[in-house]
């Protein structure tokens, strides 16, 4: 298996008295911490891997260097560290996290701390808008115990009730709680504007003064809205959308590296090598992330 770096290579590490509520959608999946959970097999419908709600006692720690699917996670009690544009930061009550597919996925626990929350794992594939786009949250503010209680109701469900409508209205529950977080329509109209203006000249040269002005925000204030809405600054997001259009452009093929980071905006392709690696987890030539799907849309709740 490829490795993108010594420290942060495929890891799971679970404490053996941490606690599980767990709903896979195949019985495929053999690995211990899940292999006895119930199967689901409507979460397929939602391209949803699997999903539930754990107590992890330390140490814990999650890295995850080839994923397909977009993963979510709100955090109910304790605190976490996530790993962001190759930055960790706390994920604490109230927060909640969404990991987009084709990039490394790093979470742990702190020291002497448990950490309970709730999670969604997507699997999606070329064919499949994923559930985190560009725009998508990365790090942001989420009531964690709303989606606790509707995969609770799922569980439920799925394992007691056995009425496959019920089951159904609380699957789709679940992932109209996810996409809520997940769709950039929910940011502020001038965030989403300015985004969408940069994305449409992604190789431009996007200063912090020229996004300010293009929002009509003083740069402090765009920071601020950036960083709650979107859990970057605006210079980290629009790296990030330069690094999610060059893994695009890597996916489909047809431009050698060079002119993947002319594209978006890099005259050094060393730099742009290197940023790429911090954001993405792998370095340009070795990128396996899924290709393009800009022009599929997104499947409905």
């Amino acid at each position: 298996m490829s490795k993108t770096d010594k420290s942060l290579s495929e890891t799971d590490i679970r404490s053996p008295d941490s606690k599980y509520m767990v709903l896979r959608s195949s019985d495929q999946d053999k690995r211990n911490w899940i292999s006895s959970a119930p199967v689901c097999s409507s979460l397929a419908r939602h391209k949803i891997l699997h999903l539930g709600t754990a107590m992890m006692n330390p140490p814990f720690e999650i890295v995850r260097t080839e994923l397909g699917g977009s993963y979510f996670l709100a955090t109910l009690e304790g605190r976490g560290r996530v790993l962001v544009d190759g930055r960790w930061k706390v994920c604490a009550p109230g927060h909640a996290f969404l990991l987009s597919p084709g990039t490394l996925h790093a979470f742990n626990s702190l020291p002497d701390e448990p950490w309970s929350f709730c999670w969604v794992r997507f699997q999606e594939d070329a064919l499949t808008q994923p559930v985190a786009e560009a725009n998508s949250p990365v790090l942001s503010t989420f009531d964690g115990e709303v989606l606790r209680h509707a995969i609770s109701g799922l569980h439920q469900e799925a394992t007691i009730g056995k009425q496959p409508q019920m089951e159904a209205l609380w699957l789709d529950l679940v992932y109209r709680y996810v996409l809520d977080f997940a769709e950039s329509r929910l940011l502020d109209p001038r965030i989403q504007k300015l985004f969408n203006q940069v994305r449409a000249s992604i190789g431009e040269g996007w200063s912090n003064e020229r996004m300010a002005r293009a929002a009509f925000l003083g740069e402090r204030q765009l920071e601020r809205l950036c960083l709650r809405q979107l859990g970057r600054t605006p210079r980290q997001h629009l790296i990030w959308l330069r690094m999610h259009r060059a893994a695009e452009l890597l996916s489909e093929g047809q431009l050698k590296i060079e002119s993947v980071a002319s594209e978006v905006g890099y005259a050094n392709p060393f730099v742009f090598s290197t940023t790429f690696k911090r954001c993405m987890g792998w370095k340009p030539s070795s990128y396996p992330g899924l290709r393009a799907t800009s022009k599929t849309s997104r499947p409905s709740p």
